[in-house]
Order: C-alpha cells, then structure tokens, then sequence
C-alpha cells in the first residue's frame, strides 16, 4: 500500500513538472511573437517616417500631361517641336524633384550624430571645471571651442538674447561640456574652478534695445558671478570693454586713462555699466580676497558674429555680398582698431592663466578709419558693384579707438598674430555661408581651425 502511494506521488510530480515546463514554453513563444510583432512595427514606422521626409512633398510638383490637348483653332505643332516641349516640360519636372530630393537630403544629414572635434585628454589634477557665461556668443562660443579642445570640463550659461545655441552645438552630448539656459541676472550655483564672466549685449542696437537690461547684467549679474567666486574659491575674469573710455581725448588709450564717457548718453546703459562691473570687481578682490582679472575688450570681429548686430565689420561685409549701398556713419573719418576673434581668445586665456590683476587692454593696435574699411570690405569682395555713401553720425561715436597694449605684451607675452586681410577674408567666407543657407540643418556650424589656438 505504501509502495503504490509512493508510486501514485512520482506520478504526479513528474505530471506537474512536465505541465510547468509546457507552460513556461507557451509563454515564452507568446513573448517572442509579440516582440516580433512590436519589431515589424517599428520597422514599418520608419520606414513610413522616412517614405513620409523623403517623398511627402512630391505630390505638389505638377505632374507632366500625357495626353496633350490639341484647340483645333490652332495649327498643329510639328513633331520636332512637340519633342522640345516634351523635353523642357521633363527637364523642369526633374529639377524640381531634384531640388525637393537636396532639401531632403541636408534634413537627413542632420539628424546623423556628428563627430566631435579631437578633444585632448587630461588628468584630474589638470582638468579644470570652467564656467562661461554667455558662452553661446560670438566671442564666448570661441573661448569655449578652445577649453574644450584643451580638455577641460566647460559649463555655458547663456539666456540667448544674443548667443545662439548654433554657435556651441558641435559640442551638444560631450561628456565634458554641460549647457544652461539661465539669466545670471538671477544667482546661480554650480561648483568651478574658473569663470570668464562675458555675458553682455555687446553691439549698440543691442544693449540699447534694453538699457536697463544691459545695465542689470552688468550689474547685478557680476555681483552674482563675483559671489559664486567668493563661494566657491574660483578665479574669475571680467570681460570689460575699451567703452570704458567713452569718446577718449587721450590717444591711443592706456589703461591708466580715466575715460571721457557721458553718463546719460544713449550708449550710457553700456559704458557706465562695464565701468561699474570693473569697480565692483576690484571691491570683491579687497574686501573678499577674490582672484579677479578684468580685460578691455576692444573692437573684435571674425566668424559667428550676428549678421544683423549693426557693428561696422558685419554691416560693411552683409552689405557689400549683397551689393548694397555700404553706409559710413558721419564723415568718415573716425578710426578703428579690429582684432580677430581668435586673437581676442588667445589674450584671454594668457590673462586669465598670468598673475597679473589689474586691468588690460586685449586689441589690435592697427588703425584704420572708417572710410578706409570700407573699401578694403569691399575690394575683398569679389565681383562687389557696391558704392560707399555716408549716412548721419551716431549720437556720442568716439572719434578716435586704438589700443595701447604695452602692459599686454610685458605681463602677457600677449600680441595679435592674424592679419586684418586674413581675418576679413574668413569673416567674409563665414557671411557667404551665412547668405547661403536654404534650409536649417544641425551641422551647419563654423570651427575656425585656421585660427586656433593651441596652449
């Protein structure tokens, strides 16, 4: 009896074990034909949404008519010429294909990850934690392009009133490049090790747009950046401006000039608010024993400038490509020193990496006046049929803007190295492209590598 208990008990294990295997297989099959399934979806969904780019536009092309039409009141055309028509009709049909299949292909193109450019490695120990503000703009977009190359880890903080997201996305997904979108009107707190502090309009249309604006980035935006380098022990270098020194009677202008600036003055928003930021800086290093570095800024120009920002070099360039009337304000004869983007960032990097904490002027020493610039702009310009007029002067223009950059060269070992034609003609290439664009696509974006600074 107890042997057939024993017998009936194996029985029925072994029943359920083969019922518990045969349940776990139907399970499993019912998973993978619905994983199939899902895959032939996805599959079907792409091959929709690329059916959908490529094509969905081609049925608003006119289709050629097979059967032509024949008014009898009209005398018929030859066979030689009805082939013409046939084949101008087709050669219209393909070019518009053609012209729709281009757009088609840059909005794929675009969406193919790009490479990054070639990032050096650094240890921990050299690796710095750098912050940009308004590290999306025409000069803080530069500075970053060469930290990033250098290695370090960059944060950009930038609320794209004038910066653009084109100028810095190359490095979108770096895992050493980090993007914020905050006004640093309001504070901010993030751990670094530097901060280059330029986050201002920079362009007379611009900060005049919004003077109080203009007036509370300078203001109380650099008592922000100032307190988070209290906080956190960072250095950090002040992007001041050669307006500083308003409409200057001293000429060139050192750094011991006082200024000539009008405090009421429509460019007052600008001027008097890098005049504050700089005070305001100094008062940070005495009393908190903050590491400060303030650099005047003057005339830069290069790729990644705001075509429409109504500075001298993009006005002269955009007009000249279109062959428009190149416009001088006043008479003329107001001179101006140009620097290039990249020398601009190379003076930068040296201040900021020196010892030296009093304020210095970064520019480019050769003079040229107005009138003179445009017609280097246009000579530069091939097949320019532009003319130079001149238009009313600009309420409180300084007359005279050149740079004494003696304190640069002895502290830094700091001069400009590009040439006025070589910059203009990269800067005019950058506006070309610039014009040329039909439609929108995520690599179009312009590295200098010409003028790259490698440290």
């Amino acid at each position: 009896m107890i042997r057939q208990s024993l017998k009936f008990r194996k029985t029925i294990t072994i029943v359920c074990v083969f019922s518990l295997l045969l349940f776990i297989f139907l399970i499993l099959k019912k998973d993978k034909n619905s994983i199939d399934s899902e895959l032939k979806m996805q599959h079907q969904r792409i091959d929709d949404d690329f059916q959908d780019i490529a094509y969905r536009e081609f049925d608003q092309i006119p289709k050629r008519e097979t059967n032509i039409l024949v008014d009898k009141d009209k005398p018929k055309m030859q066979p030689s010429n009805l082939a013409a028509e046939d084949t101008k009709q087709e050669l219209q049909e393909a070019k518009a294909r053609i012209e729709h299949l281009e757009k088609k292909i840059a909005i794929l193109e675009g969406r193919i990850p790009q490479k990054y450019p070639d990032v050096q490695y650094l240890g921990y120990k050299e690796r710095k934690r750098i912050l940009v503000t308004g590290g999306a703009g025409f000069v803080g977009s530069h500075l970053v392009d060469v930290l990033m190359i250098q290695g370090h880890e960059v944060i950009v903080v930038d609320n794209f009133f004038t910066g653009r997201k084109r100028n810095v996305e190359h490095w979108f997904g770096h895992r050493n490049f980090e993007m914020i979108h905050h006004d640093i009107v309001n504070p901010l707190y993030v751990e670094a090790d530097e901060i280059y502090h330029l986050a201002s309009p920079a362009s007379p249309p611009h900060y005049m747009q919004n003077p109080v604006k203009t007036i509370k980035t300078n203001t109380l935006g650099t008592i922000n950046m100032l307190g988070l380098a209290r906080r956190v022990g960072a250095k950090i270098l002040i992007a001041s401006t050669s307006e500083v020194y308003g409409d200057p009677m001293v000429h060139p202008q050192p750094e011991s000039y006082w200024g000539h600036v009008n405090p009421i003055g429509p460019r007052a928003c600008y001027d008097e608010g890098k005049r504050v930021a700089e005070t305001l800086a100094y008062s940070y290093a005495k009393q908190e024993n903050v590491s400060v570095r303030v650099a005047r800024i003057f005339n830069t120009y290069g790729p990644r400038m705001h075509v429409s920002d109504g500075r001298v070099v993009s006005n002269f360039i955009m007009q000249a490509l279109q062959n428009l009337t190149i416009t001088v304000y006043g008479n003329g004869k107001q001179t101006r020193s140009f620097c290039y983007v990249s020398d601009l960032v190379d003076g930068l990097l040296a201040l900021m990496a020196s010892s030296y904490s009093l304020p210095v002027n970064i520019g480019n020493p050769v003079e040229h006046t107005i009138e003179e610039f445009a017609v280097i702009i246009k000579n530069l310009v091939p097949g320019c049929r532009s003319t130079v007029a001149t238009g009313a002067a600009v309420e409180d223009d300084p007359q005279r803007r050149r740079p004494d950059i003696t304190l640069a060269k002895k502290h830094l070992h700091w001069t400009p190295k590009v040439s006025l034609q070589d910059g203009l003609q990269r800067t005019i290439d950058y506006f070309k492209e610039e014009l040329s664009r039909t439609t929108f696509y995520n690599n179009q974006t312009y590295i200098d590598f010409k003028g790259k600074i490698s440290h």
